[in-house]
């Protein structure tokens, strides 16, 4: 891995809807960012801020308006279906609902090593052998090897769907509110794996959320969204009270908020 090289790097990425009286509903305005290669940048904002619309627009499962896309400096929005399609391995995804995005249909064995398949990169001899592993990587036994989705637990099915997508070795997973379907004891356990597995295979995470202190607490860098605009830029080892921008002070202030609520609670119940 070269040192500090930029693998991803988005220029004024723009998605603009047309609305029924003719005006247009803009819900990423000119977003630029740079993602280095190794390293986890946090994107976060309330509701409605955007961020699933850029997700969905680095994924190519919404169009853009307008704008660039650079991986290692080629711009991947310029590409037909074929080259896009052998681009796909490199930067994979991990979706907000764990079980929603596995085939309920499908067992686990055949989920995990379904996109190696897809790209022809292991033979049916080799399939048992690749799901134990990919199953191990994710800190699951092979006793899940042929249980269905329905009968794990909302951890354990991320813990899959983040197996299912490393096992192609991408470069970029692009985690979308990957823990905020989770308990709080799970979502730590879940950061806890990507960031062992980032370190083994150092790729870069793109870690979309909108818990600005669980991201704080991993991420190399934040980005700040409101209303589909970038409006801060956290730096690692920054304290969130040292940002000056006021959206970002608001969602820092609702943070402690329920820190205030929770000790607030512990005091109560220590008293009866």
């Amino acid at each position: 891995m070269i040192v500090n090289e930029i693998i991803l790097e988005v220029k004024n990425l723009t998605k603009k809807y047309q609305l029924p009286n003719e005006k247009f509903l803009t819900a990423c305005n000119e977003i630029s960012f740079q993602v280095e290669a190794g390293k986890t940048i946090g994107i976060v904002g309330e509701s409605g801020s955007g961020k699933s619309t850029l997700v969905k627009m680095l994924m190519g499962m919404e169009s853009v308006t307008a704008g660039e896309v650079y991986f290692r400096k080629q711009n991947i929005l310029n590409l037909n279906k074929q080259a896009l399609w052998k681009l796909r391995p490199q930067i994979q995804m991990v979706f907000q609902s764990p079980v929603a995005s596995l085939h309920p249909k499908m067992k686990i064995i055949d989920i995990v090593t379904e996109p190696l398949f897809n790209y022809k990169r292991l033979k049916r001899s080799e399939k048992l052998a690749k799901a134990k592993e990919l199953l191990a990587m994710v800190e699951l036994s092979e006793e899940f090897l042929n249980r269905y989705p329905h009968s794990l637990s909302g951890g354990q099915c991320q813990r899959v769907s983040i197996a299912r997508a490393l096992a192609l070795k991408p470069a970029i997973l692009i985690c979308d509110e990957a823990t905020s379907a989770l308990d709080v004891s799970v979502q730590k356990n879940i950061v806890d794996l990507l960031l062992k597995l980032q370190a083994e295979q150092k790729m870069s995470i793109l870690f979309i959320c909108h818990d600005l202190a669980l991201v704080h607490s991993f991420a190399h860098k934040i980005l700040v969204m409101e209303k589909g605009v970038l409006v801060d830029e956290l730096s690692e080892g920054e304290s969130l009270t040292e940002s000056t921008e006021e959206y970002t002070q608001a969602l820092v202030d609702s943070v402690f908020s329920l820190k205030e609520i929770k000790r607030n609670l512990q005091i109560n119940n220590a008293r009866k």
